[in-house]
């Protein structure tokens, strides 16, 4: 089984992919010996490689503040810039962002309650600038006649997708001189900068809703 191995190593397989190949190995051989049709399996002594550990991307302070010095020249771009400026203030998931209704903000739109994975909620603070960004969409919400529940809509009074988004950002991204843009990138360049500037984990977890410590020292 070693020379096994060593021919996915050789065909330069990736970690992730030599270890899906060895799990199958090892189920069919465990299977074998279940059935008494075998003593023992060669894979017994046999561990996966490891696979590389993958930091998220993030902004530098300096492209945040390119990004966000945007100019709306039209309906879209103020709402392009509220989904901007609220990603980077509270830290969303854009699948968060998306599933946001006008319901779910409190005190005047200083907090936002969010509905996060496992059907965990929790309430982010929400920065001046982003606040300031949300209610000139609303304004111009509803200068469209657009009265969908949903904070984020297209002209058809549609709530906005998660792709459509993704595709937004990207088009905003660009037309600041930016690589593109995916909204996790916000998300990830919002944790980094706040633990930056308090040195808080904890918090940094919370505001997040990750379950797991580990996940945010990621």
């Amino acid at each position: 089984c070693s020379g096994w191995l060593g021919s996915l190593y050789a065909l330069e397989n990736n970690p992730r992919s030599i270890q899906r190949h060895l799990s199958s190995a090892k189920g069919f051989f465990k299977f074998l010996k279940k059935n008494s049709l075998i003593d023992s399996s060669p894979f017994d002594l046999i561990t996966a490689p490891q696979s590389p550990t993958y930091l998220p991307e993030v902004l530098s302070p300096e492209d945040v503040s390119q990004l966000l010095n945007f100019k709306p020249a039209d309906s879209l771009e103020i709402r392009d810039l509220a989904i901007v400026e609220l990603i980077y203030s509270s830290g969303l998931r854009v699948s968060e962002l998306a599933n946001i209704n006008l319901k779910d903000f409190e005190e005047d739109f200083t907090f936002l309650r969010v509905l996060g994975k496992g059907s965990k909620t929790r309430l982010v603070p929400i920065g001046t600038f982003a606040k300031n960004a949300v209610k000139n969409w609303l304004k111009e919400k509803s200068k469209h006649a657009l009265s969908s529940e949903a904070l984020f809509v297209n002209l058809q009074n549609k709530r906005l997708s998660v792709r459509s988004v993704q595709l937004r950002l990207k088009k905003m991204a660009t037309k600041q001189g930016l690589p593109p843009i995916h909204p996790h990138m916000l998300r990830h360049s919002f944790a980094t900068h706040m633990l930056e500037s308090s040195g808080d984990l904890r918090s940094v977890q919370e505001l997040l809703g990750h379950s797991s410590l580990s996940t945010t020292q990621i």
